[in-house]
């Protein structure tokens, strides 16, 4: 399995002095997107090639104190180069056990941003609320972790819910944290809508897809259908009365986006594309995410928008993910976005499953 791994590991190590010689280039530099998503593979590739350089060392040692033992009759120097040789051993095998767990926490989409969606399911108003309340203990998740939120679209209700919402997070390892987050959330509670007082279970549907950068994936200009339309809010209430918000519909594929956020056209239309660059690489990958997820439909849910992976149960002051069959008692404070105790036990679980499955790849 270590030969397979070094193997690796030495691939990654070439495209990364690979890339640092790009990054030199005049022509690398003088654009802007190439040049930027180069630095974050660059970056993505730093400490395997420092796990490489390290690994590299402690062979060369081990092979050359090898080579002494065979080699030295006096009994005292054969004890030193013996307690050396198991001394570098451990080392090997210790960098090993971190690269492995360095491969299964941080793959090429772990650093990435996210685009978010969330969408009001069954429940009428009362979804659409759990929608809203799903977004704000997203947005102050990303607040805790020092991430930055951005909304893109939204369809608000007159109770202050949201049919739909849709935002990116942008900061540090933010797909790493939310990768699991995709799914259908279920909500047990009174409802503000319900007079009676009875519970009703409403649900809401999240999606989580990595942020696509313009330089991974080419769309043709041709193929797009560009409207502009003045924006409004709820009720048919007059956000502006200039057509700033844009309509992309992409012909091939029958995609489309919208954004109304801002009160710039050309800001709303930055948002859409990124918006729909990610959607059309999600459609356009599906299979080969499919193959790379393997493990994950397996072992903690396909992130489908039809599967249900999590229930927030107001009487009893509990959240559950189904999934690992997980559950913390601090309901109050998880729609707060105190979600570390849930993420970290998902991340956990993951990475147990990853470590066995590539223990059976290599």
């Amino acid at each position: 399995m270590n030969e397979k791994l070094l193997k690796k590991l030495e691939q990654m190590y070439t495209r990364y002095n690979e890339l640092e010689k790009l990054l030199s280039d005049p022509e690398v530099i003088s654009d802007a997107g190439r040049y930027t998503a180069y630095i974050k593979e660059h970056g993505s590739l730093s400490k395997m090639a420092g796990k490489y350089q390290q690994l590299s060392e402690i062979i060369s040692r081990k092979k050359e104190t090898e080579g002494l033992l065979a080699q030295e009759e006096d009994k005292e120097m054969s004890k030193m180069a013996r307690d050396e040789l198991g001394l570098l051993v451990k080392q090997e095998e210790d960098l090993f056990d971190e690269v492995k767990g360095l491969l299964v926490t941080e793959d090429t989409v772990s650093s990435k941003n996210v685009i978010a969606e969330i969408r009001a399911g069954t429940g009428g108003g009362e979804a659409a609320i759990f929608a809203a309340d799903l977004f704000r203990m997203y947005t102050r998740y990303a607040e805790n972790q020092g991430w930055k939120v951005e909304l893109f679209d939204s369809n608000e209700t007159d109770l202050g819910g949201f049919k739909e919402v849709t935002f990116s997070i942008e900061g540090r390892n933010v797909y790493q944290k939310l990768r699991f987050e995709s799914g259908t959330h279920r909500v047990q509670r009174v409802p503000r809508t319900e007079a009676s007082g009875r519970v009703h279970t409403s649900t809401a549907t999240v999606a989580i897809l990595p942020e696509i950068e313009e330089v991974e994936f080419d769309i043709n200009p041709n193929d797009l259908l560009v409207d502009t339309f003045r924006a409004s809010g709820p009720g048919g209430q007059k956000v502006n009365k200039t057509s700033s918000a844009v309509r992309i519909t992409h012909v091939p594929t029958g995609l489309v986006v919208k954004c109304l956020d801002e009160k710039s056209q050309h800001k709303n239309r930055a948002k859409a594309m990124r918006i729909l660059r990610t959607r059309m690489y999600e459609m356009f990958e599906g299979q080969k995410r499919d193959e790379r997820d393997q493990i994950r439909r397996g072992q903690i849910g396909t992130g489908d928008r039809s599967e249900k992976i999590r229930t927030y149960n107001y009487s009893q002051n509990r959240v559950t993910d189904h999934r690992i069959n997980f559950s913390v008692h601090n309901l109050e404070q998880v729609m707060m976005g105190l979600l570390d105790d849930i993420v970290n036990a998902l991340l956990n679980y993951y990475k147990e499953e990853q470590l066995k499955h590539l223990a059976e790849s290599l």
